[in-house]
């Protein structure tokens, strides 16, 4: 990204302990991430003036910094939902770009799965009934619902079948079988998930992500900190954020996500079509997340989303185009906002650390991927960030 003097590179990555993780608070986790995504990039914590974090109470980015010890002189923390670490590596590298940082660490940490198990939170959030929401919570619009609605709207209008939206958890568990950090890698099948409990009609229980405990970190740096990095760069190319809605009613179009906008911007700026991409890391708290992204980002024509994603065309072996590599939010991790997995995860592909999930560039096995898109969403398609990122 060169809308500064400077170009700016993913340096350092790193999961804290993830899964079932009890005994720990989501400070700890944070912590963890963050000192383990620093040994990733050989760097210190005294390198980094830019800091950025959300979901843990209204001071995130000055009680956590302080937490980590540290003392920023560049902050972020804003919160669309899933989508906010996305927006934010964009909005960090916009300010390293310009000078105004020089080394920006994202941190987020969740005992989302502990915290439901222990009685401290419940699994079914409404967000509460102020704003929008006062019209919707008391009629019983849980965010499933919303989700459930979209789906529903996209199968009455282009004939998307729930076979289909099924395939997609399938093809994640699929994946997710080959990453020893999953939470769960036992294979299913379309008729598995079909005969799953009904949660929010037409999702069954394995239309839904996994409730997990986790943390993610990731350090973006100036060009100049690169030569003293252990790990190869990899470059932020393109950016693009967008937000929608916030009541239902104000969505205009069920079947079409604000990834529609942040994506072509983010392929506008860095110069590349969805077709040069190697593979995709999209957010997935459901089936139809997954779809209607791939739709939106120009894999796919609106309303082919249902064809696109049969024939494992989504799967890390054999698959034409590669999605939610480390089994996404569907089978291998989800602790509440997801989004800065999937920049881990996408970096670890493009330094060629998949381990057995390693995928190849696209149309050439083989040949390590040079090109990745993340693209995140927040609230109930709320929000959208989308990063292209190449080596």
């Amino acid at each position: 990204m060169t809308r500064g003097s400077r170009n700016v590179a993913v340096v350092g990555v790193a999961l804290s302990d993830c899964g079932r993780v009890a005994g720990r608070t989501p400070y700890a986790l944070h912590a963890q991430a963050a000192r383990r995504a620093l040994a990733d990039a050989g760097l210190g914590r005294e390198v980094v003036d830019g800091f950025a974090s959300a979901g843990l109470g209204t001071l995130a980015p000055v009680e956590v910094a302080e937490y980590l010890g540290l003392r920023p002189t560049w902050v972020d923390s804003t919160s669309v939902g899933g989508a906010a670490w996305e927006v934010m590596a964009a909005h960090a590298a916009d300010a390293i770009a310009a000078g105004r940082a020089h080394a920006v660490l994202l941190v987020y940490g969740s005992t989302a799965r502990a915290d439901i198990r222990a009685g401290r939170r419940t699994a079914n959030l409404s967000f509460g009934a102020r704003g929008p929401a006062q019209f919707e919570v008391p009629y019983g619009h849980t965010l499933i619902a919303k989700y459930a609605m979209a789906a529903r709207r996209h199968m009455v209008e282009h004939g998307t079948t729930i076979e289909q939206l099924a395939e997609v958890a399938v093809q994640a568990r699929a994946n997710a079988a080959l990453n020893p950090e999953a939470l769960h890698r036992n294979p299913i099948t379309v008729d598995d998930v079909l005969a799953g409990p009904m949660i929010a009609d037409p999702f069954t229980r394995l239309h839904c992500c996994v409730r997990s405990d986790g943390g993610a970190a990731v350090l973006l740096a100036a060009e100049e900190y690169v030569r003293d990095c252990r790990t190869a760069p990899v470059w932020i190319l393109g950016a693009g954020e967008h937000v929608s809605h916030a009541a239902m009613s104000e969505w205009p179009d069920f079947t079409t996500g604000p990834a529609a906008v942040s994506g072509r911007l983010a392929f506008e700026r860095a110069g590349v079509r969805p077709q040069e991409i190697d593979f995709a890391e999209l957010y997935d708290a459901f089936t139809y997340m997954t779809l209607v992204t791939l739709e939106d980002l120009g894999f796919c024509a609106k309303g082919e989303g249902g064809a696109f994603v049969e024939k494992g065309r989504l799967l890390v072996r054999g698959g034409e185009l590669p999605v939610n590599t480390d089994g996404g939010g569907l089978s291998a991790q989800h602790p509440g906002m997801r989004g800065l997995f999937l920049l881990v995860e996408a970096v670890r592909q493009l330094r060629g650390e998949g381990g057995a999930r390693q995928v190849w560039a696209r149309g050439r096995a083989g040949e390590p991927p040079r090109l990745a898109v993340a693209s995140a969403t927040g609230g109930w398609f709320c929000s959208s960030g989308t990063l292209v990122l190449g080596v």
